[in-house]
């Protein structure tokens, strides 16, 4: 057997074309074999770790037992919640007790060790739309609008924080996520707002189109299961007062929300179907009002003009 295939080999390498066609092969098979081996070792094929619950506990104790799973760990985001200690992991993904390959990063969200500071904009003498924009841009929000009898509605006329007033070269420092509180004017009968739909919104978009339209935000009530780490996914379900007729400027509009998908769809379309009601009984209203409004000002003309008329037959009787 031996001698045959020493035969067939002396052969083949008699036959150089052939002979260098086989030779590539075997170089291309041998390649394929190395590089599948060296991908396996690479990617330990077969080995799996499972991530560790990490949330509640102390950075540097969550770096260990991550690097003793062969893990790494990665801080990707941080919040201020005052009810922890700096430095805690609050969330994390993978989420604990899911399998990954070795060397997987697991990032996580730790708590900070105080609030940031943000510059506290100036924003008296601008319209409140301009003020509402300056204020999230610094990572501020309004607290509360108070409305002022004043020429110009919807125009700031003092801005506080803290009770305490802010000046053009005040220079003052505000927690960031704090809120401040804009006195704006208004004036006499210019006082109402149509109110909004806010319902699936996030609590941010929420806030933010209220104030646009010179309203406040009024209780915030969660849904079981709403925490701050997932409160930004949650959704705007419910609203008091509803959307769609008029209400004085700083009303105060109750939000409810959740993270349940169906319930804020469902409750969406209920508010649109809503809105298209009150819309459409407004303009209604506003029509009688304008029909109303014209037939007076024709009754004003026919009164003047008869009272006109007897008063030219008196003149002509006397001077007859």
């Amino acid at each position: 057997m031996n001698t045959d295939l020493k035969y067939g080999w002396n052969r083949l390498r008699n036959c150089r074309p052939l002979y260098n066609l086989v030779l590539i092969a075997l170089i291309l098979l041998a390649m394929a074999v190395a590089a599948h081996l060296l991908m396996q070792v690479s990617t330990r094929h077969g080995a799996r770790r499972t991530v560790p619950e990490l949330a509640g506990i102390p950075l540097d104790e969550a770096e260990r037992s991550a690097r003793h799973r062969d893990l790494q760990l990665v801080v990707n985001d941080s919040l201020y919640v005052p009810a922890y200690e700096g430095g805690i992991v609050l969330d994390q993904l993978p989420e604990a007790g899911v399998e990954v390959k070795p060397g997987r990063k697991i990032y996580v969200t730790i708590n900070s060790f105080s609030q940031k500071m943000v510059d506290l904009p100036y924003v008296a003498g601008r319209s409140l739309r301009q003020a509402k924009n300056m204020l999230e841009i610094a990572g501020l929000e309004i607290d509360r609008l108070v409305y002022r009898p004043d020429m110009a509605t919807n125009y700031v006329l003092e801005e506080r924080y803290k009770d305490q007033p802010v000046y053009p070269h005040s220079r003052m420092k505000a927690e960031a996520g704090s809120g401040v509180t804009l006195y704006v004017g208004v004036e006499g009968g210019y006082g109402t707002a149509v109110m909004p739909q806010v319902v699936g919104s996030t609590l941010r978009e929420a806030k933010s189109r209220l104030w646009e339209n010179g309203l406040n935000v009024g209780r915030i009530l969660f849904d079981k299961g709403i925490n701050l780490l997932n409160q930004k996914d949650a959704r705007v379900y419910r609203q008091e007062p509803a959307p769609g007729r008029s209400h004085a400027l700083g009303t105060p509009v109750d939000v409810w929300l959740t993270l349940d998908d169906k319930t804020v769809s469902e409750q969406r379309t209920a508010a649109e179907q809503a809105t298209a009601k009150a819309a459409a009984e407004r303009q209604r209203q506003e029509a009688q009002l304008r029909d109303s409004l014209d037939r007076a000002a024709v009754q004003n003309v026919l009164d003047g003009t008869e009272t006109a008329s007897e008063t030219g037959d008196e003149d002509t009787e006397f001077f007859d």
